[in-house]
C-alpha cells in the first residue's frame, strides 16, 4: 500500500504561479509511476502530468499545461511536485496525486487549486 498527501493549493490571480507537493509513505519502493491529475466541477478526472520513477526523465503533459507547468520528483523525500506557471481560470480544479505500483493505483484526498481572473 502507498499513501499520498498533497499540499500546497490555494487561491492565486491569472496569470500567478503555484508548486503543489505530494508525499508518499507505505510501500513506495514499488512506485513505477507518479503523477497529478486533477477534477473540474462537472468534469472528469484528467491527466496532468506523470513521471516515471523506473525511467528517470521520462515525463508526460496534458496538451493544455504543456510549456506551463512542470513534474519533478525528490526520491530522497519520496516527493513529487507539480510547478504551476501562468495559471488561468480553467486551470481551477481539485488537483490529485497520483502514484501507480504493480499492485494498483493509488490517489491522493486532493488539494484544491483556484485561479481567480
Amino acid at each position: 500500500q502507498v499513501q499520498l498527501v498533497e499540499s500546497g493549493g490555494g487561491l492565486v490571480q491569472a496569470g500567478g504561479s503555484l508548486r503543489l507537493s505530494c508525499g508518499a509513505s507505505g510501500q513506495v519502493f514499488s512506485i513505477t509511476v507518479l503523477g497529478w491529475y486533477r477534477q473540474a466541477p462537472g468534469t472528469q478526472r484528467e491527466l496532468v502530468a506523470t513521471i516515471s520513477i523506473t525511467r528517470p526523465g521520462r515525463s508526460n503533459y496534458a496538451d493544455s499545461v504543456k510549456g506551463r507547468f512542470t513534474i519533478s520528483t525528490d526520491i530522497v523525500k519520496n516527493t513529487v511536485y507539480l510547478q504551476m506557471n501562468s495559471l488561468t481560470p480553467e486551470d481551477t480544479a481539485v488537483y490529485y496525486c497520483y502514484a501507480q505500483d504493480r499492485w494498483g493505483d493509488y490517489w491522493g484526498q486532493g488539494t484544491q487549486v483556484t485561479v481567480s481572473s
